[in-house]
């Protein structure tokens, strides 16, 4: 059954993440809070975003369950921002969209590299994998409605 893609947009989640996530400063300081950055003045010493823009950008994230903002436990009177659940959950674009920049020569050379904490070494170059762990190009892949989805069939329990 073939699809009418602008039909199609109306019910896409891709419109509203956007939305969500805005421009440029979020996804900065989405970055900033995946490695590590939770308070205000942190974000704007290391991004050199004006207060303003900063306040409004962390004020969006929290709003939008991205981000939550906390007293800290030593000083009541400060705040620090965390990931939600929903914010981890973007790291896997992040890296994506770094990846594309690295491999389109968006950034320079000397370009941290991403590892793994445990041995250093670099992260693999994300990819589209089937449900079976497969490598999807984009040729393999297709719209369906929801209603055309195969169900899954559980693997029969080992003995």
């Amino acid at each position: 059954m073939k699809h009418n893609l602008a039909q199609d947009l109306e019910q896409c989640a891709l419109p509203s993440a956007l939305e969500i996530m805005g421009e440029r400063w979020s996804f900065l300081i989405l970055r900033g809070a995946l490695s590590g950055i939770r308070h205000f003045e942190e974000f704007q010493s290391t991004l050199g975003i004006a207060r303003n823009i900063l306040a409004n950008r962390l004020g969006r994230l929290v709003e939008n369950g991205i981000m939550v903002r906390q007293p800290m436990q030593c000083d009541r009177r400060k705040v620090e921002y965390r990931l939600t659940a929903k914010g981890e959950e973007l790291a896997p674009v992040m890296v994506a969209l770094r990846q594309w920049g690295e491999k389109w020569g968006c950034a320079p050379s000397s370009c941290q590299v991403l590892a793994d904490r445990r041995d250093s070494q670099p992260i693999r170059k994300m990819v589209i994998l089937a449900h079976d762990g497969r490598t999807l190009a984009l040729s393999d892949l297709v719209w369906l409605c929801a209603d055309e989805v195969t169900p899954m069939v559980a693997e029969p329990a080992a003995a």
